[in-house]
């Protein structure tokens, strides 16, 4: 690899990136928009190079999942649901975090996890605050089962859904090779968060009172535009575990889902409500790391770690696994799963079977984001939150048992690794 101006450039612009990513000095799209737009203009990559490496599957994934979402909480269902599922407690505050922790991992693996923490950390924060109770230990147990029940399914965890895309896993793959793990992890998970917030978790005697009150009158603002919406959501996950044997990408099953739901609700605050500073982030960020794959760095750096292994597959493995894992716990794991991708693409032309690497990647990628709270966008969500309901989660606060909950995970996969794959 050359260390001409050209060359460097592109490196340079990704480690900037991951720099001012990390101190949050600019808003995340704007840090990827600019350093798309710099590679751009001083045609480190042609034009029609950069949008080529714009993966539109995974942005048409998001794009539709969001706006499903969207029209499935203006019904007003999810929250009915979250109300439902703290009466069923009845006042045990342990039952209550069980029970949002479960419902929290389940529909992130069905929906996204920032979206679900969206939802349900609100929920969390108006019920709370009507029972006069701490949320905290409920919005981390809720946010940390976010990223674990996201990185069970394709559509669970951005990182997923571009190793998804860029390996041509499907969605029954995801769930076949990665749902088992997940479903050990959690109830370590869970019960570490009650050994730690066990003596926070009593709710007082008039507070169980207000609980039993608690009414669904009013709950469900469109009881029509909810069932089409159930029904169009569930014909979507059913398409996404048959989307092989249909032809279709997950990106395109999403958008035609969303496209037919906004036929029964179309109004401008769906649309508003899409995070669309998110997509520019995406769209920014696979401009970058193309130009930086076409340099040649992914490659240098594939052949690199085949040396320092010195080839054994399962050092490999074990590698990708944890510093995917601490790494994504300090820098955002999106932009380290699209530098990633390539780099494992390239050991292709040394293995045949590249699929435990992949898996490794999502692993280490998604459940790193537990790590700390700046490791996964939801926990940044979730802290804000807390803070504007006046209980501000500090990094420290959430680093001592997030980095313990990521450590058991990562050492959970390691095993399931090893006696499945190697």
């Amino acid at each position: 690899m050359s260390l001409s101006f050209s060359t460097l450039l592109p490196n340079i612009i990704l480690l900037l990136t991951y720099v001012l990513l990390t101190l949050e000095a600019l808003p995340r799209v704007v840090v990827a928009l600019l350093g798309a737009s710099i590679l751009l203009i001083t045609k480190s990559i042609p034009q029609e190079e950069a949008f080529s490496c714009i993966d539109f599957n995974v942005i048409f994934l998001l794009v539709g999942m969001m706006i499903l979402v969207n029209i499935l909480r203006e019904t007003g269902g999810i929250r009915w649901l979250a109300i439902y599922t703290a009466k069923k407690v009845n006042g045990n505050g342990v039952l209550l975090m069980i029970y949002f922790a479960i419902l929290t991992a389940l529909l992130s693996a069905m929906l996204d996890n920032v979206t679900t923490v969206l939802i349900l950390g609100s929920v969390t924060c108006a019920i709370t605050k009507d029972l006069k109770i701490n949320p905290v230990p409920y919005l981390i147990t809720q946010v940390i089962a976010s990223n674990i029940g996201g990185t069970a399914t394709l559509v669970g965890d951005p990182p997923n859904i571009m190793i998804g895309s860029a390996a041509g896993l499907n969605f029954n793959q995801f769930i076949f090779h990665l749902a088992p793990v997940i479903g050990l992890i959690l109830p370590v998970a869970i019960f570490t968060l009650y050994l730690v917030y066990k003596d926070q978790l009593q709710i007082p005697k008039p507070a169980q009172k207000e609980l039993e009150e608690m009414s669904f009158r009013g709950v469900i603002k469109d009881r029509k535009l909810l069932f089409k919406s159930l029904i169009v959501i569930n014909l979507v996950i059913i398409a996404f575990f048959f989307h092989g044997l249909l032809h279709l990408e997950a990106g395109t099953i999403a958008l035609a889902g969303a496209s037919v739901l906004l036929i029964f609700e179309n109004r401008k605050h769906i649309w508003n409500d899409v995070e669309w500073t998110t997509i520019f982030f995406f769209i920014g960020l696979f401009i970058i790391v193309g130009a930086v794959e076409k340099v040649g760095t992914i490659t240098y750096l594939s052949e690199l770690v085949l040396k320092l292994s010195k080839g054994n597959y399962d050092i490999i493995a074990y590698s990708v696994l944890w510093m995917s894992g601490f790494l994504s716990a300090v820098i955002d794991n999106i932009p380290y799963t699209a530098t990633m991708i390539p780099l494992i693409k390239n050991l292709g032309t040394h293995y045949s079977n590249l699929n435990p690497l992949w898996w490794s990647l999502a692993l280490g990628a998604c459940l790193g984001g537990n790590g700390t709270l700046i490791g996964a966008s939801a926990n940044i969500i979730v802290a804000d939150m807390a803070n504007k309901a006046g209980f501000p989660i500090t990094f420290i606060e959430f680093f001592k048992i997030g980095f313990l909950i990521m450590i058991e995970s990562l050492i959970i996969c390691s095993v399931y690794i090893w006696l499945r794959y190697l």
